[in-house]
């Protein structure tokens, strides 16, 4: 299968910064299993891109990998994964960068005793799930955390307890937690599972804000509903590796997610988003 070649496109050149996020035949094995074979992929600050997958093709590893919760096979002299141009990252400073939404962040908050929402995104100057003693939060620093929350239109929350509030409302808390830090681009994984049919159109046009605001977004998910006409660069993933890799007009048909899911499917256009139903 000849894939299409967005990269080159991108125009990277030995002067360009360093992509975004870079993996170089990336493995990852898990007891018997390999999660991530030989994964080779490059996303550029501004290319916003989503990996697009069926359960168990590696969406949920690629995420650990990027935010230094998994690390893949060893090869001497060779780096296969980098993060902004290093292979090596403190944790705590990669994710002032780099800001990561996902379901397993949800739980964690909302597993915090008597959490409200201004001191959980304040948390996030800390990469805790909840305020360290010592802690010393700043003017500075609560003045970012009231902006962040109404950047994302969930000023109104600030003074709510976490584990009081919808599953939309907090995946805008947890995106104004990752913005206190005014990260180069967002991580999201699932972002809209769980979510009723308005607050999915709603937090749909928060990330089109978001993109237009020029924070680079990387989307993980299997529903490309979720795939904003922003995001035009979408990365089909397969038994741990690239099955496809091009826009969203040419990487988006039937015969491709049909292959890729395992099953009949039909895709279909409605304006700027892509559908797909069982053929």
């Amino acid at each position: 299968m000849s894939l299409p070649a967005p990269l080159a496109a991108a125009g990277l050149s030995p002067q360009a910064p360093p992509p975004l996020i870079e993996l170089d035949r990336a493995t990852v094995v898990r007891g018997q299993a390999t999660v991530l074979d030989a994964l080779t992929l490059r996303i550029v600050a501004g290319q916003h891109t989503a990996l697009l997958g069926p359960n168990g093709c590696g969406k949920s590893t690629f995420i650990k990998l990027i935010n230094r919760e998994l690390y893949p096979l060893a090869r001497e002299g060779e780096a296969p994964v980098k993060v902004m141009g290093q292979q090596r990252w403190v944790v705590n400073e990669l994710r002032t960068r780099l800001g990561v939404v996902t379901g397993d962040l949800t739980r964690d908050l909302q597993d915090m005793p008597h959490l409200d929402v201004e001191t959980a995104v304040l948390t996030g100057f800390f990469a805790s799930f909840m305020l360290p003693p010592d802690a010393e939060v700043s003017k500075p620093m609560r003045e970012r955390a009231r902006e962040a929350l109404q950047r994302v239109g969930a000023g109104a929350l600030i003074a709510r307890q976490v584990a009081e509030i919808s599953t939309g409302e907090m995946r805008r808390v947890l995106i104004a937690r990752a913005l206190v830090h005014q990260p180069q681009a967002l991580l999201l994984d699932e972002p809209t599972a769980g979510l009723d049919l308005v607050a999915q159109r709603d937090f749909l046009q928060l990330l089109k804000e978001l993109a237009g605001q020029g924070i680079t977004l990387v989307l993980v998910t299997h529903h490309i509903e979720e795939i904003v006409a922003e995001i035009d660069r979408v990365i089909l993933l397969r038994d741990g590796g690239v099955y496809a890799d091009g826009d969203r007009a040419s990487t988006l048909t039937s015969e491709n997610l049909s292959t890729v899911f395992g099953g009949e499917l039909a895709v279909r256009r409605e304006g700027e988003r892509y559908f797909a139903t069982s053929a």
